[in-house]
């Protein structure tokens, strides 16, 4: 049974929608401004078509404008490139998001650098990433560790003097998460899987992000007592008699039984990621129009 409390995600999410709404309300009353988001998925992949899809959803719900750009997995580079050309220039797209994984025609990196940095809500541009990594201006976060930091500044408010140890260091998650917390003042620890007595480090962490792609890595006596523990992962695995199941990088119910706090898989990191998203598109529709973006 769970001792760990569990931070709801689903919820924060949902909260965080609705303030977003609200902020949209706000910009198209007293500027006249809708801020718009566009999503290119190219082929057929059906975990990206419910992602998209649900994205443009949620970004219909908070009164945004929602483009959708489906396009065959036939389409070439020079076609993709054309696109994001026409949305770079397009007044009424504020942010510009590309579906990943790409066919193996396509560079994704040249596509991702594509992008204009003042519209790429994904965080993924090398001049967002510099700048994170800086700490000079204002870049737009990628979505999933911005959704994390979030979490973690609801349960445990000031960050401040926290070992963080992160598992996983993708230009995604791991490292942008590691700028965020040193940001907030922690001492910031980045590990992997090959890093020497992995659960004894994991063991130091105040606060354990877990986002390395494999599921039930991180084990129940790898966590700290009381720590909090944030698992990015995703795995679909085997439930028998020809069913799956998804499980996230922790053993949730081991991990519940040490830690202070845990996000579930599903309903923990997963809703907060398309949030942030929608509050990258509002940002970046803010700076566009030479508008402080609003706190939400």
């Amino acid at each position: 049974m769970s001792e760990a409390d569990i931070i709801d995600g689903k919820a924060f999410a949902a909260g965080l929608r609705g303030r977003i709404g609200e902020a949209v309300r706000g910009l198209e009353a007293n500027h006249g401004l809708t801020p718009g988001l566009a999503v290119v998925l190219v082929g057929e992949n059906p975990a990206s078509e419910v992602y998209v899809r649900n994205k443009a959803k949620q970004t219909r719900e908070t009164g945004m404008a929602s483009f959708e750009h489906k396009l065959a997995i036939e389409t070439s580079q020079d076609e993709l490139l054309a696109l994001i050309r026409q949305m770079n220039e397009d007044p009424a797209v504020h942010g510009i998001l590309v579906q990943l994984p790409l066919p193996d025609q396509i560079d994704a990196q040249a596509v991702l650098d594509a992008v204009d940095p003042a519209k790429d809500v994904d965080g993924f541009h090398v001049i967002n990433a510099g700048r994170l990594m800086t700490g000079a201006g204002d870049p737009l976060v990628p979505c999933t560790p911005l959704g994390c930091t979030m979490l973690l500044k609801d349960r445990l408010g000031e960050l401040k003097g926290l070992n963080a140890v992160i598992v996983g260091r993708s230009n995604i998650v791991g490292k942008p998460m590691a700028m965020l917390l040193l940001a907030e003042h922690c001492t910031v620890t980045v590990a992997h899987s090959r890093t020497r007595d992995l659960p004894g480090l994991c063991r130091t962490a105040d606060i354990l992000v877990a986002a390395v792609g494999r599921a039930e890595m991180v084990r129940g006596d790898w966590v700290k007592p009381g720590a909090t523990v944030i698992d990015v992962g995703i795995n679909r695995i085997d439930a028998g008699e020809g069913k799956t199941r998804l499980v996230g990088d922790v053993a949730f119910e081991e991990a519940a039984r040490v830690a202070g706090a845990i996000t579930p898989v599903p309903g923990g990191v997963g809703p907060m990621t398309i949030a942030c998203l929608l509050a990258n598109t509002v940002t970046a529709a803010c700076r566009q129009a030479g508008i402080a973006p609003p706190e939400v």
